[in-house]
């Protein structure tokens, strides 16, 4: 069990040292852990956010756990060496096509959200986005109109064949659950969503078990701030994932417990290899100073047992000591606790 650890930027290093202990507290047979520079640090030591050797680390392992990057010292270089780059492109090396980002109140948490409390009780979804195609990959520019304006532009596409392997991701999911899928689209007035609508019926015959439904994004966004408890498992574009997943992380009340997985389809002899990431940046401005909560990154390392390893009951009891520590009053600042980063990374692992 190979995982390359890239702890990044920021509170990075802090919150992925918690969820590395995690891992190392369940005893797990041939587990390998190897540290690699990324971001900000990586530019810093190596010239480049995302280093030869870093990547090639991250080829030859079974998962990636990433922390975070973001380094204000760089804002001011070239757009391809600033710290963000990184995590494209290892989502563009490593062929990571589908995010998935779960988002649901823990019990006792519901008065955080900004959701009436009833509401976000409800709230517990899961967020399959396609992550490279749509609008943010197509053909763009600025040109002069007829008018003599200048005018932006933007091509949003999706191939058949992209639109069929992230739906496969989402039925799986689906029938794993045993939720319902929703696909949202907005094919009244997109070609684009129409075909994304039309190959997501086809994939559905092969899942005889799933239910299946369509909604427009602009519903599915009144929907998921109003009636949350219509959602099981969400599927849907790269722009529209964009803004479904965090208008869910918001209505969860902290960015600090929401972990997520980008997956592809390469398989190693374990599982589905990805990289695991918690939703939150590098947070500089309380970067060593053990606030941050690690609970998303040691979520996301729950969520790589999970996927890149069939480890079921290992990832089932990470999360079911984060919602006992919870539930015990470990919180962090995040969440109007008084609980620093080692504090609580201590009362997870207590609580396994």
């Amino acid at each position: 069990m190979k995982i390359a650890v890239l702890p990044g930027d920021g509170i990075g290093p802090e919150v992925t040292r918690e969820a590395v202990a995690v891992l190392e507290c369940l005893a797990l047979p041939g587990l390998t852990l190897f540290e690699g520079d990324v971001g900000g640090a990586a530019y810093h030591r190596h010239g480049h956010p995302l280093p030869a050797e870093t990547l090639d680390m991250a080829r030859a392992a079974d998962a990636v756990l990433f922390g975070a990057v973001g380094d204000p010292t760089c804002d001011t270089l070239e757009r391809h060496l600033r710290p963000e780059q990184a995590i494209l492109g290892l989502r563009k090396e490593l062929g990571l096509f589908a995010n998935l980002r779960p988002a649901r109140v823990f019990a006792g948490l519901e008065h955080l959200s900004p959701l009436r409390a009833d509401i976000a009780a409800s709230l517990d979804m899961l967020i399959v986005r396609e992550l490279t195609g749509d609008v943010y990959f197509g053909a763009k520019g600025q040109r002069v109109n007829a008018d003599g304006e200048r005018e932006g532009w933007d091509a949003m596409s999706y191939a058949d064949h992209e639109v069929r392997r992230i739906a496969h991701v989402a039925f799986r999911a689906a029938a794993a659950s045993g939720w319902k899928l929703t696909s949202v689209d907005k094919a009244n007035v997109l070609e684009t969503s129409q075909l994304w609508r039309d190959v997501v019926v086809e994939v559905a015959a092969e899942y005889p078990g799933v239910t299946l439904d369509h909604m427009y994004v602009d519903n599915a966004a009144m929907q998921v701030v109003s009636h949350p408890d219509r959602f099981g498992v969400v599927l849907t574009g790269n722009l529209f994932g964009d803004i479904l997943s965090d208008l869910a992380s918001a209505a969860v009340g902290s960015i600090g417990l929401l972990p997520s997985a980008s997956l592809g389809e390469r398989q190693t002899a374990h599982g589905t290899f990805g990289l695991y990431e918690p939703i939150h940046g590098s947070a500089p401005d309380i970067a060593g100073q053990g606030k941050a909560n690690p609970m998303a990154t040691i979520l996301s390392a729950a969520m790589m047992l999970r996927h890149s390893f069939g480890r079921e009951a290992e990832a089932a009891r990470i999360e079911a000591a984060v919602s006992a520590a919870l539930a015990d009053g470990v919180l962090g600042g995040d969440l109007g606790g008084s609980h620093g980063t080692a504090a609580i990374g201590e009362a997870v692992r207590a609580r396994l």
